[in-house]
């Protein structure tokens, strides 16, 4: 049997009873060829396909997903209804969310099948048959869902049109463009740089599938004419840690391709309805809280010369001085005498300002996560510990009892056990807590984290995990506390984890956002060198800063950050101060999204903790309404507003 022959989907039922209704579904398609440039052909189409950019269904955008020839090449795309009245029309579909222009943006235009790398099939028992599309950058669509099924017939005509085999190791995974031959696919693995390429400068001659929406408008011009536009350039010298940090992210696209426009559309009616872009932040101009270099300050690592453009002209009131961190004795006034906290928004407004000393955090922090509530006396936190330990206990011994024998029947927890195995040998070692061979610590952070992947199966383990993990097992060193305490930071955490990034993705918009509301000029800065994805501080926002500072230093910014005195999204604020601490650097040097991507990395272990808390505080307070108005609701570190929802793109097979 030749090799081609055993990935043939020839032996799939899917595909064979698709056969017959393929042609069916070509022919059908007829009828939609005037709205095609000449010389294309429409060799699929299928409606009430739709995307969930959010966890709710009143945001679903359902849309029709079409694969169109042009000569030799076939092209993949995906356009959303137009919402017609308030009923919907035939196919149309009335979103209480979202408008025409919002849905929109998640339009997929004109993606070559060639820059596919695979597509994964979902049948979940429960739900509506999806498949997810990951280019050859490593870089992911967001889940497509047939609502009518039809998805062996697109990968039916897929087959039909290009080079589609299934992967021998997983049924449900179709690779296309596999070369079998060793050169072909060492030429097609040189297309890895792209990742980062694709959200590069618009002068980037490589920026084509992941950002189709604003490189090619619909303008009605031929596919060939676009493919001539395409001209790809790989740069295999490219520095190994930006592919790294962006291979890390797996940023898919369509948020990619949403946050530009989104920028681009950045005085939308919704917005100019509730006048929030004409509204200034109200700020303090007395000079007695001035600082005069405020937060317009130049970086101190290099020279800047003066920047043409003319800054805005607002000065920001610098947040309050810095406090000693709360001691054990100013610790007792919070309590009364059974161990309820008198006041919690005092306790937290003090650990905002100052942090706790180390010998409390194992006490405070269990409290500001939400592991014990603020009015539990110390009664009742003993016997819920007590409980948890024996519940732990027994969430352990789930996987703890699995047998050689079993395990290699079970390839979700194999898989999943090796990667946490190899992640766990790798953080933090640097700390005494880690650090030696055969660290006893080192094997609780795995056996936690195992535990979490059964306590929480939808949702699993996920690289980064770790960096959440070790912080809160140094502090509490206690086993079962720290889990529990990790189960409490993944409640708000977890949609950071999700496989189609909504967490991530409504953070990034965010920030863009409030960059806009609070600092104008970068933001129009970062709109012309095509950055307004913000995908350089996606490491910022997945692990909330765990690698930029030193290790004592994340505790304290932690620990404030969970306080949510001012705001429960500090930590986008602190993104905002950072930028603009450096603003001069980035915009005098010209920063393209390479560069910026590098500079951002290389701040790792170089940021000033006070300073960035202090700036923090300045924006939240002069952003004020506006700034929280700028956040959508539910998005983390808030409480989801629909729980049973969270992990509901979590299928596996």
């Amino acid at each position: 049997m030749h090799e081609a022959d055993i990935h043939d989907l020839s032996d799939d039922a899917d595909y064979a009873a698709s056969q017959q209704q393929g042609s069916r579904s070509i022919s059908r398609c007829s009828s939609d060829k005037r709205s095609e440039p000449s010389g294309a052909e429409v060799v699929f189409l299928k409606d009430n396909v739709a995307i969930h950019p959010t966890q709710y269904a009143s945001e679903r955008i359902r849309g029709r997903l079409r694969l169109i020839k042009q000569g030799a090449c076939l092209f993949m795309t995906w356009i959303p209804y137009k919402e017609i009245g308030s009923g919907g029309g035939a196919f149309g579909h009335s979103d209480a969310r979202l408008s025409d222009k919002d849905r929109n943006l998640y339009s997929i235009r004109a993606v070559p099948v060639t820059d596919i790398r695979s597509i994964r099939r979902h049948n979940p028992t429960l739900g509506w048959q999806y498949v997810i599309v990951v280019l050859s950058s490593g870089l992911a669509f967001p889940p497509l869902y047939f609502y009518n099924g039809g998805v062996r017939e697109f990968l039916a005509t897929l087959k039909q049109h290009a080079v589609l085999v299934r992967s021998a190791d997983d049924a449900n995974l179709f690779l296309l463009n596999d070369f079998q031959d060793p050169l072909q696919r060492s030429l097609s693995s040189l297309e890895l740089p792209r990742a980062v390429s694709v959200a590069s400068t618009s002068t980037s001659e490589s920026s084509s599938s992941s950002s189709v929406s604003s490189e090619r408008p619909d303008d009605g011009r031929s596919y060939s004419e676009y493919q001539k536009h395409r001209q790809k350039s790989n740069d295999p010298a490219r520095d190994l840690s930006i592919q790294v940090l962006e291979k890390f992210s797996l940023v898919t696209k369509f948020a990619r391709e949403t946050t530009s426009h989104i920028f681009r559309e950045i005085h939308s009616d919704n917005l100019n309805t509730n006048d929030r872009k004409n509204q200034a932040p109200i700020v303090s101009n007395s000079n007695n809280d001035v600082d005069n270099s405020g937060l317009e300050s130049a970086s101190t690592e290099s020279f800047v010369a003066a920047d043409p453009i003319e800054f805005d002209k607002m000065t920001l009131v610098w947040g309050k001085p810095r406090q000693p961190p709360l001691g054990t004795e100013e610790w007792v006034t919070f309590l009364d005498a059974e161990g309820r906290i008198l006041d919690s928004k005092d306790l937290r407004k003090r650990i905002f300002y100052g942090g706790v000393e180390h010998q409390l955090r194992k006490e405070i922090w269990k409290i500001l996560l939400g592991y014990h509530d603020y009015d539990s006396t110390y009664a009742e936190r003993e016997y819920l510990s007590s409980m948890k330990k024996v519940e732990y206990k027994a969430l352990k011994r789930q996987w703890k009892s699995i047998s050689v024998a079993q395990a290699k029947k079970f390839t979700k927890f194999r898989e999943r056990k090796a990667l946490i195995d190899k992640d766990v040998v790798r953080t933090d070692r640097s700390v005494t807590f880690y650090d030696g061979d055969d660290n006893p610590n080192v094997m609780l952070l795995r056996d936690v984290l195992l535990t979490y992947s059964f306590y929480n199966f939808d949702l699993g383990y996920c690289q980064g995990m770790s960096d959440l993990l070790s912080p809160i097992l140094f502090v509490m060193e206690d086993e079962s506390e720290a889990f529990w305490c990790f189960v409490a930071l993944m409640e708000r955490l977890g949609p950071n984890f999700n496989r189609d990034q909504s967490g991530m993705h409504s953070q990034l918009f965010a920030l863009s956002m409030l960059v806009e509301l609070l600092d104008k000029p970068l933001h129009n800065y970062f709109k012309q060198k095509d950055c307004l994805n913000y995908f350089f501080c996606f490491r910022w926002v997945l692990i909330q800063f765990k690698r930029e500072f030193h290790y004592e230093q994340i505790l304290r910014m932690w620990e404030v950050v969970w306080t949510h005195y001012l705001s429960e999204h500090l930590h986008l604020y602190a993104c905002v101060a950072i930028l603009k601490k450096h603003r001069k650097k980035i915009m005098g040097e010209e920063m393209d999204f390479d560069t910026l991507l590098k500079f951002i990395n290389d701040l790792s272990g170089h940021i000033d903790l006070d300073a960035t808390l202090r700036d923090a505080e300045a924006l939240c307070v002069c952003a004020g309404e506006n700034g929280a108005a700028l956040i959508p609701p539910g998005t983390p570190p808030s409480l989801p507003l629909e729980s049973n929802l969270l992990y509901s793109q979590q299928d596996e097979l």
